[in-house]
């Protein structure tokens, strides 16, 4: 199979994740060698860690991606601001937070707005947002109204799942993302990315970025 994206390309647009609980100093250690070692985008790990990680890869041009209401999105917006906030001064320097999938469902659209607002605001300056819909847990039209509603409270990304839900990443999801965000707002895939094959295959439908534990594999063509 021919590649349709070369190896720094895409190594570029990979968030090095490794969010299970129980992850030690040790592999965070590991995932960010690794990271400095391919070029990935960023590593992302749960707040604990992002001091850690942030020491790791200082000026390596690798950044670090902190994660805030996760895997739920079910805890106050103040919660998640605070997290953010705190994850923010450890060195992170984007915050991946999951929506209140249950405001969305009940249709407070603005109780979900303000959630992301909330969150958006404390990161500040230093960090970008990316805004994680946990797809496979919505309805098309609910997650257009996540997409639109994540656009509206200045988060740079929208990202299809926590990887932690019933399903991850599909090239359907990540289609009607990009078509409902546009090109002003990135699109992170991720969930389920084992291969270069599946890779590329997101890329091809919009995505502008991958979360996956995966990475090394992919980007040495598995």
């Amino acid at each position: 199979m021919i590649a349709l994206v070369d190896d720094r390309t895409l190594a570029g647009m990979i968030d090095h994740t490794l969010l299970k609980p129980e992850a030690t100093p040790a592999q965070i250690e590991q995932l960010c060698a690794e990271a400095v070692e391919h070029g990935f985008a960023t590593v992302c790990v749960n707040g604990a860690w992002a001091q850690l990680a942030a020491g790791l890869v200082a000026g390596t041009g690798v950044g670090v991606a902190a994660v805030a209401g996760f895997p739920l999105g079910a805890g106050s917006s103040a919660a998640k601001a605070c997290e953010a906030a705190d994850e923010v001064r450890a060195g992170a320097t984007e915050i991946d937070m999951v929506i209140n999938m249950g405001a969305l469902k009940a249709g407070d659209d603005a109780l979900v707005e303000v959630d992301i607002e909330e969150v958006v605001r404390s990161a500040g300056r230093d960090a970008i947002v990316k805004v994680i819909l946990e797809a496979a847990l919505l309805t098309d039209d609910e997650k257009v109204r996540a997409c639109r509603l994540a656009v509206a409270a200045g988060a740079a990304f929208v990202k299809t799942s926590t990887g932690f839900g019933p399903a991850g990443a599909t090239v359907e999801d990540v289609t009607l993302m990009r078509k409902t965000v546009g090109h002003a707002v990135g699109v992170k895939a991720a969930g389920g990315i084992r291969t270069r094959e599946a890779a590329e295959a997101m890329v091809a439908a919009g995505a502008t970025r991958l979360g996956t534990s995966s990475s090394v594999l992919i980007v040495q063509g598995g």
